[in-house]
């Protein structure tokens, strides 16, 4: 299975281990969006690797498309962390991590260390 042009992997800091079961959705804000959501839920080693397909342009045409305009697109992954930690166990019912994906050729992947009272992200590889 190859791996979407942009992934994420969760991890609970509360417990040490992979958060499963995360559900996570990914949507372009710009240029072209916002798109409708491509969506996905962690599996047991708390990664996304694939999103479910959406009516319309899939991710790899909505970057190829800007890559060959020489524009960046500014993506928005929306973790649900109230339904993970149950609401009124966590301070934020969602993490939204905004980032820029510039051409085709890299590989973006988006770690997110999260507890009920912090969260940590950085561009992984």
């Amino acid at each position: 299975m190859t791996a979407a042009p942009i992934t994420c992997h969760v991890l609970d800091t509360t417990t040490g281990h992979p958060a499963h079961s995360l559900a996570v959705t990914l949507t372009l804000l710009k240029p072209f969006g916002p798109s409708t959501p491509f969506t996905a839920v962690t599996d047991a080693d708390g990664r996304i690797k694939k999103w479910n397909e959406q009516p319309g342009p899939s991710m790899e045409e909505f970057i190829r498309l800007s890559a060959e305009e020489g524009e960046e697109t500014v993506w928005a992954l929306k973790f649900d962390t109230g339904a993970y930690f149950g609401i009124g166990n966590t301070f934020f019912p969602e993490v939204e991590v905004r980032f820029f994906v510039k051409g085709t050729s890299e590989h973006y992947h988006i770690p997110l260390l999260l507890g009920p009272w912090s969260y940590t992200t950085y561009r992984g590889s």
